[in-house]
């Protein structure tokens, strides 16, 4: 039983591209670069590396592009958040309905939240993006999640957060990576 996909993914394959050698090409060419991706977004998704993994893979190992890296890396990594920050919603959901852990869920999480709101309305936003976007071990969309929804940041406050933490992380792990480059190459001759 076959679906129109699966033919027109077989006709892509081995009817079209067996036409000539440049068509074989460019088609195995094509899924060596969709691998790197692939790759790319898997190491994004990795909990503590994130993009300040994959970014450096991608350049240094990879030898892709360092645009076309930053954007696969980036986007990949503003869509985590929000995903994340659901995830614990859900569960945290699911789990309070237990008594006792709702109970200290309440003592501990609520109360600091009222203690810190004033805090939150004021600095919350912008708090998130710089704890996302330093590029430290610990720090990242998983965790900013986490913090986000244990500080009672909205979901609508919490995705602008993550994606200035994002867009800055992204962007000062690259010109680390880039610079560190340029200067390698400025050292060493290569033959």
């Amino acid at each position: 039983m076959s679906t129109w996909s699966t033919r027109l993914a077989f006709w892509v394959c081995f009817g079209y591209a067996n036409r000539n050698y440049a068509a074989k090409t460019s088609l195995f060419q094509c899924i060596v670069e969709m691998k790197a991706v692939l790759i790319l977004m898997l190491i994004t998704l990795i909990p503590t590396l994130e993009l300040r993994a994959s970014i450096p893979y991608g350049i240094l190992r990879a030898d892709m592009d360092w645009w076309a890296v930053v954007l696969v890396c980036v986007v990949t990594n503003i869509v985590l958040g929000p995903l994340v920050y659901l995830f614990l919603d859900k569960v945290m959901g699911l789990l309070l309905r237990f008594e006792w852990l709702n109970r200290i869920y309440g003592r501990t999480v609520t109360r600091t939240q009222r203690r810190i709101q004033r805090s939150v309305d004021r600095y919350g936003e912008m708090g998130v993006a710089l704890f996302i976007g330093i590029p430290l071990p610990g720090t990242g969309s998983y965790s900013g999640a986490l913090g986000a929804y244990l500080l009672g940041l909205g979901y609508r406050r919490f995705i602008v957060a993550n994606v200035i933490g994002v867009l800055m992380a992204g962007a000062i792990v690259t010109a680390v990576v880039l610079s560190g480059v340029g200067a390698f190459r400025m050292l060493i001759k290569v033959i």
